[in-house]
């Protein structure tokens, strides 16, 4: 793996997150670099987004790089990160470095530029017009996953918002909210057509009322 050196804020779904750190840091000076991670486990936890908001309030002359690694990231953690990653201080950058793309929130999926680097990703680009979307679309889809893994359906949705942020269409929080509850909800093994269900009859009822 061959990282440049990136110099804005951003997401990087990757294979391995220690390939990717040896990549990555022989690019900046190692007093303007951070990496934030938790040593114990492979899971991104409200202690370490605590650490990483107090990191950031440090105050820097010049540009600083805070890293976020983990397999995981608790819901919690990234909702005590919303604000600052949404408007960082002077001179802070946020690298989020992962394994999988469904462990970030969409609410800050949407609002970070993402780079997929992981040699064995095939993300679905999905056959569905969302600006067009219908009830005809809405049953087919259906129809045809009524009997999907829980993983495969994760899959589904990741294609659905991917599909979003390729048509720049603007979701409100409440909507942004639904993709969020969606991988949770089949992360406990909740029936995955009726999630799959629930989500496309949210953007569909966006549709309507636009």
């Amino acid at each position: 793996m061959n990282i440049t050196k990136i110099e804005s804020s951003y997401i990087l779904i990757v294979n391995s997150i220690d390939d990717t750190l040896n990549s990555l840091l022989p690019h900046y000076s190692k007093h303007n670099v951070r990496v934030i991670r938790n040593e114990e486990k492979d899971d991104f936890l409200l202690a370490q987004a605590n650490a990483a908001t107090k990191e950031a309030y440090i105050s820097s002359n010049e540009k600083k790089y805070i890293i976020l690694c983990g397999k995981t990231f608790r819901k919690e953690a990234q909702n005590s990160l919303l604000k600052i990653l949404e408007e960082p201080p002077s001179n802070i950058v946020f690298i989020i470095i992962t394994n999988s793309k469904s462990t970030i929130l969409p609410t800050i999926f949407s609002r970070i530029p993402h780079k997929f680097f992981k040699r064995d990703v095939n993300r679905k680009d999905i056959e569905l017009d969302i600006m067009k979307l219908d009830l005809k679309d809405v049953y087919t889809l259906l129809k045809d996953n009524q009997r999907i893994s829980k993983n495969d359906a994760k899959d589904i949705v990741e294609s659905i918002l991917y599909k979003v942020n390729t048509q720049k269409i603007k979701l409100n929080q409440n909507e942004l909210d639904v993709f969020s509850k969606s991988i949770k909800l089949l992360e406990l093994n909740s029936r995955p057509i009726n999630i799959l269900t629930t989500l496309l009859l949210t953007l569909l009822n966006r549709k309507k009322t636009i």
